[in-house]
């Protein structure tokens, strides 16, 4: 079978070695380069097995590759984008460059794949969500898109991600003592970017609540939980039917009978939701529950869903579910 080649640009953090080891495994693409400049020329081993060479970022061979991800660092990764497309070839980039309410995503779809399908297919270009919103999205759009929110209803979110959602880099927050047996919130006070696309993608779809969101953080190695607390417009007899009629074919959205947790969803590029109302309360209020893993559906499998619309494949392929 003729393969497609694609390459990976900043494929040293976990994001990056995610998307080259499900390069390694995809039955349509072949991984060309895979770049990162304080390791280049050294070896690693990736998910699940495997091993990728890095090279320099500057020596990237660009026109190999038929389609790139970008898994360079914020504020690095646009300029690589522009470098990519002046070769021809397609980019799904990963940072926050290029999302929409980052102020450089113009005709640039968004790609939170269930929701901006259409315009991902076939697209040049495609900003890879990020993975709290990712979450927070899937589990709201439903009760957003179809007006079920109370109008001016503050949503509060409390989410928590494992340690990898915080990057590769040696921190000294992140050392194991610091965070095993601990929990901790961060980004307090409606501070943390992503909350920037998600703003932006409530606007688009018209909808007029706030967002209250406060990210923490587990002392594990990957998956988000996202807990939502939904002020409703009026009560809603069944809690799922929003997802259900919304989601409900979805091959890579599990709507569940019970709140998810982070071991459901762990080396999966699937979303589960579930919502429940709320008892004794004035307003009538639903629970909502999504998770993901944060390095899957959050990052390198939600990447390599876009790019096969992008390339015209299956979207399922080469992702586990």
């Amino acid at each position: 079978m003729h393969k497609i080649p694609v390459g990976v640009l900043g494929a040293s953090g976990y994001a990056g070695r995610e998307v080259c080891a499900l390069i390694q495994r995809h039955p349509v693409l072949d991984l060309v380069f895979a770049s990162a400049n304080t390791q280049a020329g050294e070896s690693a081993e990736l998910p699940g097995g495997g091993t990728v060479t890095f090279i320099a970022t500057d020596a990237a061979p660009l026109n190999s590759a038929r389609l790139v991800f970008s898994a360079l660092p914020h504020g690095a990764s646009q300029s690589w984008v522009e470098r990519a497309r002046a070769t021809g070839a397609r980019v799904v980039d990963l940072s926050t460059d290029l999302r929409i309410g980052n102020g450089a995503s113009d005709g640039i779809p968004y790609g939170l794949t269930e929701v901006r399908r259409d315009a991902i297919r076939g697209a040049d270009v495609v900003a890879n969500p990020g993975c709290y919103a990712t979450t927070v999205l899937m589990g709201l759009l439903p009760l957003l898109e179809q007006r079920l929110v109370q109008p001016g209803a503050a949503i509060h979110i409390a989410a928590a991600s494992g340690v990898t959602g915080a990057g590769f880099a040696p921190r000294l927050d992140l050392l194991f003592g610091e965070v095993t047996e601990n929990f901790r919130a961060y980004g307090v006070g409606n501070t943390h970017r992503h909350l920037k696309e998600m703003r932006a993608l409530v606007r688009e779809v018209g909808a007029d609540v706030d967002l209250i969101f406060t990210p923490h953080l587990l002392p594990t190695a990957r998956g988000i939980l996202a807990t939502m607390t939904v002020p409703l417009a009026a009560p809603i007899a069944d809690a799922m039917a929003p997802w259900r009629s919304r989601f409900g074919s979805e091959p890579f959205v599990e709507l569940a009978s019970t709140p998810p947790e982070t071991r459901h969803v762990a080396h999966r590029n699937v979303v589960r939701i579930h919502a429940t109302r709320v008892a004794d309360v004035r307003v009538p209020t639903l629970l909502v529950f999504s998770a993901i893993d944060n390095l899957m559906k959050g990052a390198a499998g939600q990447a390599v869903q876009n790019a096969n619309l992008m390339l015209g494949l299956d979207e399922t392929l080469g992702l586990p579910r």
